[in-house]
């Protein structure tokens, strides 16, 4: 950039183009580079619908991509890692994949998300223990906004998926509401007991969100874990895991698979050797293709 700001290169992707390269001076913008142009007409990519959903004090930002064609879809209900990730107006592959196989995508920023100030940032700190965590409320009130407004979002097709937080959250939804046909948890936390003493981020993390600790309230701690509801899950469930994570342990997804198997839950559980944290966007190109083929497969089987 320019020392007086009057101009500057910068990168940029839509939700309909992967990104690229561009020169920003005198309030206009002209791209540099055409990268993608080859990919993004030899493909169909969709541009997302945006809503918002109210709580008291704010509002949940929500998408919703629809694939071309009128007939009802089955909906796939998708909860970004973190908590303090978000989604927005980039590129995104995932959905494209999953609109391209014939899916409804409803994507959300609940509390606990960034991109909305301090307040919704910081808005589940100490609330995970609760009866009523305030981002299993904003989930759900994204979903039922979205089938509200999407007649072609099939109510009674309704799959639940995400990674990490994500994982953490589909777990959570999957065992408080009995909607959901399928699900996909991806590395995700299910119990922030073990957690404390096998990640790599165990020792101030979850400190920090629960307000607590293991050693001054082990029962809040625990309270605070999808495994102390897991019991309630019905749902056709595939678990994912890298073996390689530190972030959040194989062993979290061991133990979500081990009582879902335990209950009678149909449950599956796919390793990937050699992976850590950030396999599904940093993978190995043979692992991530993989990661994509048992997602569709899993959720095309049970919705």
């Amino acid at each position: 950039s320019r020392p007086d700001g009057s101009a500057m290169v910068y990168a940029a992707s839509t939700t309909d183009n992967p990104g690229e390269v561009y020169w920003y001076e005198d309030g206009q913008s002209t791209a540099i580079t055409d990268l993608n142009s080859g990919f993004s007409d030899s493909v169909s990519l969709v541009t997302p619908e945006h809503f918002t959903v109210p709580f008291d004090g704010g509002h949940v930002d929500v998408w919703v991509y629809l694939p071309d064609g009128e007939d009802p879809v089955p909906t796939l209900l998708n909860i970004h890692g973190g908590p303090a990730a978000q989604y927005g107006w980039g590129f995104f592959d995932e959905f494209q994949v999953y609109t391209e196989a014939g899916y409804g995508v409803v994507a959300c920023n609940p509390r606990g998300s960034s991109g909305a100030g301090r307040d919704h940032l910081r808005g589940v700190v100490g609330t995970w223990q609760s009866d009523d965590p305030p981002d299993v409320i904003d989930v759900t009130a994204a979903l039922d906004g979205a089938l509200e407004r999407f007649p072609r979002l099939d109510r009674d097709r309704i799959g639940i998926m995400g990674g990490s937080y994500g994982g953490f959250m589909t777990a959570r939804m999957t065992a408080r509401d009995e909607r959901f046909r399928s699900a996909v948890a991806e590395r995700g936390v299910y119990s922030w007991t073990s957690f404390t003493g096998s990640s790599d981020i165990g020792q101030w993390f979850p400190n920090g969100y629960l307000e607590t600790s293991l050693i001054e309230d082990a029962e809040a701690v625990w309270k605070a874990s999808p495994l102390a509801e897991a019991t309630r899950i019905n749902t056709p469930t595939l678990i994912i895991h890298s073996e390689n994570d530190y972030r959040t342990p194989i062993e979290q997804g061991e133990q979500l698979f081990g009582v879902l198997m335990a209950n009678g839950v149909t449950t599956e559980f796919l390793r990937f050797p050699g992976e850590g944290h950030e396999m599904s966007r940093g993978g190995s190109p043979k692992h991530r293709r993989e990661r994509f083929e048992a997602i569709l497969e899993s959720h095309g089987r049970h919705l």
